[in-house]
């Protein structure tokens, strides 16, 4: 939350010119960075009006909480007035999501996208379902909301427009939880802030929602499952929904004019895009529609058999890999749903392919070839092995030669990390992977981060946490020899600094000495006990990540420098160049630094770069850990 305030404070801001003055401000300091114009002018223009409804229905003590920002979420909203009910005496909050738009029109195939007269082909998500997917979002992660959801409402109010300019947008379904607004009704609109507020304070009602208990975040692996089987459980929003629709959209015209389509759904890590593949799959899969789910990650692909087929075969058959289509037939399935995509290898072929079977075909060319709409999800900064080749421009050149329509929908709000872009930008300017060089961390109150000194204290401080009942785990760059574990016998501790000794991750699949298989490391609890590689961690998240910077990436001289010798990944051959070498040890800290959903706890094997680090990272003591 950007600014809270009563309605006639806001408008009192508003008018002596100094609220977007203020909201600016606090956005950087939250963000890092500053906000578009377009968020400036809609601070100067849209707050403005509705603060100005809110006095002219007599509300002028209606809190107004500017740019809320939705629990363990990157997205806001744009303000949450917050109240007493005129009838109950409850608290009451009403959602409103502002727009400046004069003129919009559904989209013709499906109304919960819409198109604007301002020459932009791009869909956007209709306001009316936008505002509904933030208060279902809310009601299932706000504790003061889930025990009383009948005390939210949501608004779109379009105080620009007219109704001849966009009643159309109502095809889409109105509730309680998403009403439209127009300039032409706001006499309407008026009668409805008075029926859901009363004159009294509102400071109160938004202490409550402010402080009320956030609720875990749905872990992937955890509703999979029920996903999969049953019904939605993650509520989609903005460019996630868009996404969603997209491929849905993509599907029916597929089948309406036998023609293939391409999409390609890119974002960072946390934004959402395995939450995508599985509501689609969900959907696709209670339609009867022939769809799959692949990815190039054993560990993945495994947990998702596990979790989402557990008492159903036909589900885990859902889950396949990037190499399972060499020899399928062109077009055999509807929709094919590549998770992960990054991991798309050059060819499909391995070390253990027959030679009538190496075709030299391209791993994009059979997911492409194999079915009617091929969904690729991809990072393109998550690339960690050499001759991994999942990129936008690789997809769309594939497309190209084909003659297939190619689409593209980029998600930027992200839920990993507790939805911390701050924290984020912070790893990425760290590592090097965006220019400008490492910065100090500003604590935001989504993400906790610490620095300590020793690999004993970094293993104690996530032992408490887990004493608490949060999830952890530790992973550490490929630094350290990783032998094979053998059954009866302890587990090789190859991970050594100085007196601190701890196991790999299992490389099998089978469970050993009590250890999970490899694939189930991120999920099983017993998986604490062993330090995760890249490899076994990529793709998942757990509460609380402790993160080992290994001799392969040390701090000199104001500069980091990458030391390929000390690497022990196998997959870095003598053939790897040295930028590549150098971009994929960093991306590989990136994943391991992105895992985490509460905090992160770094330690570094190298003195100077704990001491770059501890420059950076305020000690963690006297802030708000939670417990």
């Amino acid at each position: 939350m950007l600014f809270r305030d009563s309605a006639a404070a806001v408008a009192a801001e508003a008018l002596a010119g100094s609220l977007a003055f203020r909201l600016t401000e606090q956005f950087v300091r939250a963000h890092g960075y500053r906000p578009s114009p377009s968020e400036v002018r809609s601070w100067e223009r849209s707050i403005p009006a509705l603060a100005s409804a809110l006095n002219d229905s007599g509300l002028s003590q209606v809190e107004m909480l500017l740019e809320y920002a939705l629990p363990l979420n990157s997205k806001r909203a744009d303000v949450v007035l917050a109240g007493t009910h005129p009838r109950t005496g409850e608290p009451s909050y009403v959602v409103v999501e502002l727009k400046q738009w004069s003129q919009v029109w559904p989209d013709e195939s499906d109304p919960t996208l819409c198109r604007l007269d301002d020459g932009n082909q791009r869909a956007r998500l209709n306001p009316i379902d936008q505002v509904q997917g933030y208060c279902h979002y809310l009601i299932n992660f706000n504790g003061v909301l889930s025990q009383h959801p009948k005390r939210l409402q949501g608004v779109a109010y379009l105080h620009n427009a007219t109704e001849n300019g966009v009643a159309a947008l109502r095809k889409t379904g109105e509730d309680a939880y998403g009403t439209l607004f127009t300039a032409d009704r706001r006499g309407d609109f008026l009668d409805y802030l008075k029926a859901q507020l009363s004159e009294e304070s509102g400071a109160p009602a938004a202490d409550d929602l402010v402080q009320g208990k956030i609720g875990p975040s749905q872990q992937l692996m955890a509703v999979a499952a029920q996903e999969v089987r049953s019904r939605e459980q993650f509520v989609l929003l903005d460019e996630q929904k868009v996404a969603y629709r997209s491929v849905l959209n993509a599907v029916r015209r597929a089948k309406r004019a036998n023609h293939k389509e391409v999409v390609v759904v890119t974002g960072g890590p946390g934004t959402g895009k395995s939450v995508i593949a599985l509501s689609l799959l969900g959907e696709l899969y209670r339609q009867g529609v022939p769809a799959l789910h692949a990815t190039g990650s054993s560990s993945f692909t495994t947990t998702m058999r596990r979790v989402a087929g557990a008492r159903k075969r036909e589900v885990q058959d859902l889950f396949k890999y990037f190499n399972s289509f060499m020899a399928a037939e062109p077009n055999s399935i509807d929709v094919l749903i590549c998770d992960e995509a990054h991991r798309i290898r050059e060819t499909s072929a391995n070390r253990y392919t027959r030679a009538e079977s190496r075709t030299g075909k391209p791993q994009i060319d059979e997911l492409i070839d194999v079915a009617h709409v091929p969904v690729f999800l991809l990072d393109e900064h998550q690339v960690v092995r050499p001759g991994e080749m999942g990129t936008v421009e690789e997809i769309r050149a594939a497309a190209e030669r084909k003659g297939l329509n190619f689409n593209v929908v980029p998600l930027d709000s992200q839920f990993r990390c507790g939805g911390s872009d701050a924290y984020l930008k912070w790893v990425v300017r760290l590592l090097g992977l965006e220019s400008g060089g490492p910065v100090e961390w500003n604590p935001d109150g989504k993400m906790l981060l610490e620095v300590v000194d020793s690999p004993e204290e970094l293993e104690a401080f996530l032992q408490e946490r887990r004493s608490q009942g949060y999830g952890a785990r530790m992973s550490a760059g490929y630094c350290w020899k990783w032998s094979d574990a053998k059954p009866g016998e302890p587990l090789p501790a190859d991970v050594r600094i100085g007196d601190w000794t701890r196991p790999w991750n299992l490389k099998g699949n089978r469970s050993v000495m009590g250890a999970p298989p490899s694939a189930l490391w991120a999920t099983d609890p017993a998986g604490f006990g062993q330090v995760g590689c890249v490899y076994t961690a990529q793709g998942f998240e757990y509460d609380w990540s402790g993160v080992i910077l290994g001799p392969d990436l040390v701090w000199r001289d104001g500069n980091w420098v990458v030391d390929r010798t000390q690497s022990k990944d196998p997959v870095l051959k003598r053939a790897t160049s040295d930028p590549d070498v150098d971009r994929l040890i960093r991306n590989t800290y990136k994943v391991l630094l992105t895992r985490g959903m509460i905090g992160t706890v770094i330690y570094s094997t190298d003195s100077q770069t704990r001491a770059k680090l501890r420059e950076l990272v305020e000690p963690l003591a006297g802030a708000a850990v939670p417990v």
